[in-house]
Order: structure tokens, then C-alpha cells, then sequence
């Protein structure tokens, strides 16, 4: 397995950890947040399910700026190899 060498930022991290107390927030918002989060030390990488998740995010019209910023952080952290 690769070794992840990136990092959540502090200012994504700050918002994601915002989200996660936000009762209005989306399960896919306060998921994504929470992995974003957790990725702020650098030997974090993110899991497989959450790739699928943060692409499809990406891709769809339906989420925020905040979402898609912690789909694209998640998945910037994400196994090169799979």
C-alpha cells in the first residue's frame, strides 16, 4: 500500500470539524467531514467506500461548496494504487 503524504489544511479541517456540529448538515456532509478531519495527521489515507462516495459527490449537482471541498480533500488523500 502507498503511503499517504498529504494532509487535511487547517481551514478545511476547522470547517469540517464545524459540519459535525451542525444539526442541519447531510450524513454524506457530516461523513465526509469526518474523514476530511481525521486526515489531518498525515498517516491517514482514505478507505475505498469514501473514494466512491467523495467521486460521486464530485460529479453531482445536488452539494455545497463545504461537501464537495471535503470530497475533494478526501479523495486528494486517497490510495493512488486502487
Amino acid at each position: 500500500m502507498s503511503k499517504n503524504t498529504k494532509a487535511t489544511s487547517k481551514k478545511v479541517a476547522s470547517k469540517a470539524a464545524k459540519t459535525l456540529t451542525d444539526n442541519n448538515a447531510s450524513k454524506t456532509a457530516k461523513k465526509l467531514a469526518a474523514s476530511a478531519l481525521s486526515q489531518k495527521a498525515k498517516s491517514k489515507q482514505t478507505g475505498a467506500e469514501l473514494e466512491n462516495l467523495a467521486s460521486k459527490v464530485l460529479q453531482s449537482t445536488k452539494y455545497n461548496s463545504d461537501t464537495k471541498e471535503f470530497a475533494a480533500s478526501v479523495l486528494s488523500q486517497s490510495n493512488k494504487a486502487r
